[in-house]
């Protein structure tokens, strides 16, 4: 079987987690036996669809009049737009409206978690909704003695130096300005931030913030997953303060890497990630300082192995039986053209 994986608009969301999530996408269905394709002229009775933009839109749409079948991907809500790029509080219902037309071209939607399916639903999406994780590379991103090493030497880190990782845009609702002061309050060890967003799109407040970050932090940049992979290697805690997500891509990469992990407090992680088991998590300032403080100096458990068994539950392998599972039930729903 062939899966059209499209392609379009690709190039402005390669780095973001939709990106990675389509790069997911294709690994797992090659490990469930199924071909992705790229061309429309593929025998693919489906399509897979990723972003929002108008382009994805035409291409449902023409999927719909080839009579294929059509999996959209709810990656996006109005609650994870918000306290991002200039403007997007102002922007959010338009965005929410958005959307939702642009779910509704698929036969079925997909997004990452229950959290993310019940915000879907409240929009009053009338399509099958399946909760589905992006899926981790649970055979790349690994424990590795030598990653940690490299990490470690590439930025100057003595075995006694700590590190505190976080990885996204530098964006306030991933938690960047908390980020800074969690940082700030713990001169002694190590921060590092990777992740880029253009300067044009931040808001004032967050390149203020930016500029007037301490000393003991590092941007790093964008970086490929090689370099992502050395860095949780070589973190000795991984602390992820986003406000709001549809699940966290990262947050599995850190735990296949076997990196303690510190997550605030929201309902996305409700049900798969659980304080004190398999990650720790602050509701505050304060609760995640406690916490990093506790990692670093061993007066709280690592979790790492509870920590590798989530991510190895979401693996790209048992993404792609999933996926199975979904066209097989798709094969059910008529391909008429979506209402609005």
């Amino acid at each position: 079987m062939k899966v059209l994986l499209y392609q379009g608009g690709l190039s402005l969301v390669g780095q973001s987690g939709v990106g990675q999530a389509v790069r997911h996408q294709q690994q797992a269905l090659l490990r469930a036996g199924i071909t992705p394709v790229a061309d429309w002229r593929a025998d693919a009775p489906v399509v897979h669809i990723n972003t929002v933009l108008p382009d994805a839109l035409f291409a449902a749409r023409r999927a719909r009049r080839q009579g294929r079948r059509v999996v959209y991907y709810g990656h996006s809500t109005m609650e994870d737009f918000r306290d991002s790029f200039c403007g997007s509080n102002l922007a959010a219902p338009l965005f929410r409206r958005w959307i939702l037309h642009c779910y509704r071209q698929g036969d079925v939607v997909i997004t990452p978690t229950a959290y993310s399916r019940r915000i879907l639903l409240s929009y009053g999406l009338k399509q099958p909704v399946y909760s589905l994780s992006n899926g981790v590379d649970t055979s790349f991103f690994a424990p590795s003695p030598a990653r940690r090493a490299r990490f470690r030497q590439a930025y100057g880190l003595a075995d006694d130096h700590m590190a505190v990782l976080s990885v996204g845009h530098l964006f306030a609702r991933k938690g960047l300005p908390e980020f800074l002061e969690l940082a700030r309050s713990m001169p002694q060890v190590r921060f590092f931030w990777f992740g880029h967003t253009d300067r044009r799109l931040q808001p004032r407040a967050i390149r203020k913030a930016v500029a007037n970050a301490p000393a003991n932090v590092c941007f790093a940049g964008f970086a490929d997953r090689e370099a992502l992979c050395d860095a949780y290697c070589g973190a000795d805690a991984f602390a992820f303060m986003s406000h709001e997500e549809t699940e966290g891509i990262v947050v599995l990469e850190a735990l296949a890497c076997g990196t303690p992990t510190v997550v605030r407090d929201i309902p996305v992680y409700s049900g798969w990630l659980r304080d004190g088991e398999n990650v720790y998590m602050a509701r505050d300032l304060d609760g995640f300082r406690e916490r990093v403080a506790g990692l670093l100096t061993g007066g709280l458990p690592s979790l790492r192995e509870a920590g590798r068994a989530v991510a190895q539950q979401r693996s790209l392998e048992a993404v792609g039986r999933r996926l199975c599972q979904i066209y097989t039930e798709l094969g059910g729903v008529p391909a008429a053209p979506a209402g609005e």
